[in-house]
C-alpha cells in the first residue's frame, strides 16, 4: 500500500499525518512548542524547537507501523506563513526566527509602503505589507541588527527551513513566497522592483518551485531522527492556508472556507488575480498551478487572534489546560444564550489585520458587569472571534459573489458551538471538515501529486469529507447582525485610546 507523509509546521505545534493513497489516515502525531516574546510585541521561535518537535511527532505518526519501510512514497510540507529564518553560509540559523505575530516592524511597514507606493505595492504583491511579513522583518533587521543581516547568506520561510533540515534544497513555492511581500503575484516569482527598493539581494532568496516539485531526498541523518528510511522524496509543499484549501476541497465555486486556528482566515479561491485596492485583505498564490479554470490564487481576509483568544482565556484566567480545558469552557458557554448577556469582546490581543490593518489595536470586553461570570466571558470570546471573522469577510463580499455555504476548519472548527455561532452570524449553513489537521492533509496531497501517485485537484476533491450541515437560526442571525454595528463602533471609538496606551 502506497503511503504519504504530510507535515504541517504550525504556529503552536507541528502536526504529522501518515495517509494512504486513498486519503485514509493511518497515523498521526502532534507536538507543541512555545512562542518567545523577549520584548513586548515581539514573537520569535527557535528553529531547533521546530526540528525536535517534527522528529517526535513523526515518530508518533509511525507508531505501530509494520509496513514495508519503502511504502512511504513522498513527504510533503506545509507551514505557517510570513516568517523569516536567517541562515549563515553554513546554513545554520543566526538567530531565532521572527514569526507572523511579531509587531516590531511598524516603522518599516510605513517606510516600505512609502518607498514603493501603496497602490504599486498592492498591484505587484496583491497585498499591503503588515508587521510580521518577511519583507518588513528583513527591513527591520537591516536597520536594527546589521550585524546579523551582514552574516545572512540565505533567508527561508519556516516550512522551507524544515525541508532543508530534512535534506531538501534551498527553495520555496509561490503560495508561501507570495506571503513574504517580496513577490510578484502575477509572475509567481520574486519581484525585482520590490527587492531593489528594499536592498535585498535576490541571491539570498531561495529558488521558487511548484508546490508539487521534488526538492530533495530525506537525508540519512534526518531519517535516523524521524525513524524513516533515507532517500524518500521531499516535495516542495505550500503555505498552511493554501494546503488547507486543498484538504478542504475548496478550490472554486460558491464555498467560503473559514479556518479557526491560532489566527483566523476567511478564504475564497479565484481563477484570476483580484485585488482589494484599499489594502484591507490579501490576494496570494494558491498551491495549484493556474490554467484550465483552476484557482491559481485566493483572496484572504485574516484576523490575528482566533483560537489564540480562547487559549489566552483558558491559560491566563481559568488556569485550565489541554483539550479538556476547552471542553469545560464550551460547556460553560452553552449555558448562556446568544449575546453573552450583553457582553461584547474585541479579540485584538496582538493587533488586527482585516479590515483594520492596525498592529496597535487591542482587546476589549465591552459591557462587563458584576453579574457576568466565566460562562459569559467564554461565550463573548467565541462570539467576538466570529464577529471579527464576519467583519473581515465583509471586505471580500465587496468584490465577489456571495457564498452558498461555509466549510469550517482548524481546531476551532471542531467546536459545535462555534460552528453554530458562525452559521447564525453569517446566515449560512456550516459544514465542518472532518479532518481537523487539514494543512497536514494538504501537505500529504502535495506529496502524492509530487510523487506521481494521483492528480492533485481531482484527489483533493475526492478526499474532502464534511460533517452534517449546521443550519442558521433566523432569530439568532438577527441578534448577531444587531450586535455587529456595536462591535465595529467599539474599535472606532477606542482606536486613539489604544495608541495612547501603547505610547504609555
Amino acid at each position: 500500500m502506497v503511503q504519504l507523509l504530510g507535515i504541517d509546521l504550525g504556529t503552536s505545534s507541528v502536526k504529522v499525518l501518515r495517509v494512504s493513497e486513498t486519503g485514509r489516515i493511518l497515523g498521526q502525531g502532534s507536538i507543541e512548542y512555545s512562542i518567545r516574546q523577549p520584548r513586548p510585541g515581539w514573537a520569535e521561535q527557535q528553529p531547533e524547537d521546530w526540528w525536535q518537535a517534527t522528529a517526535m511527532a513523526t515518530r508518533q505518526a509511525l507508531a505501530g507501523w509494520d509496513d514495508d519501510p519503502h511504502a512511504i512514497a513522498a513527504i510533503g510540507l506545509s507551514g505557517q506563513m510570513h516568517g523569516a529564518v536567517l541562515l549563515d553560509r553554513h546554513r545554520q540559523p543566526l538567530a531565532p526566527a521572527i514569526i507572523w505575530p511579531d509587531q516590531r516592524s511598524q516603522a518599516q511597514v510605513e517606510e516600505m509602503t512609502r518607498l514603493i507606493g501603496p497602490e504599486r505595492l498592492i498591484e505587484l504583491s496583491g497585498s499591503p505589507v503588515a508587521t510580521g511579513f518577511q519583507a518588513a522583518s528583513l527591513r527591520w533587521l537591516q536597520q536594527n541588527r546589521p550585524d546579523l543581516w551582514s552574516q545572512a547568506a540565505s533567508v527561508l520561510l519556516p516550512k522551507d527551513y524544515l525541508r532543508l533540515r530534512l535534506g531538501g534544497d534551498l527553495s520555496t513555492d509561490p503560495s508561501d513566497g507570495s506571503g513574504t511581500l517580496l513577490f510578484d503575484l502575477h509572475r509567481r516569482d520574486w519581484s525585482p522592483e520590490i527587492l531593489a527598493a528594499l536592498a535585498v539581494d535576490p541571491a539570498r532568496l531561495p529558488a521558487v518551485r511548484d508546490s508539487t516539485a521534488v526538492a530533495g531526498q530525506l537525508s540519512r541523518e534526518a531519517a535516523e531522527a524521524l525513524g524513516l528510511p533515507a532517500g524518500i522524496p521531499l516535495i516542495t509543499g505550500a503555505a498552511d492556508t493554501a494546503a488547507s484549501m486543498l484538504a478542504a476541497g475548496v478550490l472554486g465555486g460558491d464555498t467560503l472556507l473559514v479556518t479557526i486556528s491560532t489566527g483566523g482566515q476567511i478564504i475564497r479561491p479565484v481563477v484570476a488575480v483580484q485585488l482589494d485596492r484599499q489594502g484591507r485583505s490579501h490576494t496570494f498564490c494558491s498551491a495549484v498551478r493556474p490554467g484550465s479554470g483552476r484557482a491559481g490564487w485566493y483572496q484572504m481576509a485574516a484576523i490575528l487572534s482566533a483560537g489564540l483568544a480562547l487559549r489566552w482565556l483558558r491559560d491566563r484566567l481559568f488556569d485550565l489546560s489541554g483539550e479538556e480545558g476547552y471542553r469545560q469552557m464550551t460547556a460553560w458557554a452553552e449555558t448562556v444564550p446568544a449575546g453573552a448577556g450583553g457582553l461584547i469582546f474585541l479579540p485584538y490581543l496582538i493587533g488586527e489585520r482585516t479590515p483594520h490593518m492596525d498592529p496597535q489595536a487591542r482587546g476589549l470586553f465591552l459591557g462587563l458587569t458584576a453579574r457576568h461570570g466565566r460562562a459569559e466571558l467564554v461565550r463573548a470570546v467565541l462570539e467576538g472571534v466570529a464577529l471579527a471573522c464576519y467583519d473581515a469577510y465583509s471586505v471580500l463580499a465587496e468584490v465577489g459573489p456571495a457564498p452558498a455555504r461555509i466549510v469550517m476548519a482548524g481546531g476551532g472548527g471542531r467546536s459545535r458551538l462555534w460552528q453554530q455561532v458562525i452559521a447564525d452570524l453569517f446566515g449560512l449553513p456550516v459544514q465542518q471538515l472532518t479532518v481537523a489537521e487539514q494543512s497536514a492533509l494538504g501537505a500529504a496531497l502535495l506529496a502524492g501529486a509530487g510523487a506521481g501517485v494521483f492528480d492533485l485537484v481531482e484527489t483533493a476533491q475526492s478526499w474532502a469529507t464534511y460533517g452534517a450541515p449546521v443550519e442558521p437560526a433566523p432569530q439568532r442571525h438577527a441578534l448577531y447582525q444587531g450586535l455587529l454595528p456595536l462591535f465595529r463602533s467599539a474599535y472606532q471609538k477606542h482606536r486613539e485610546d489604544f495608541r495612547q496606551l501603547q505610547a504609555l
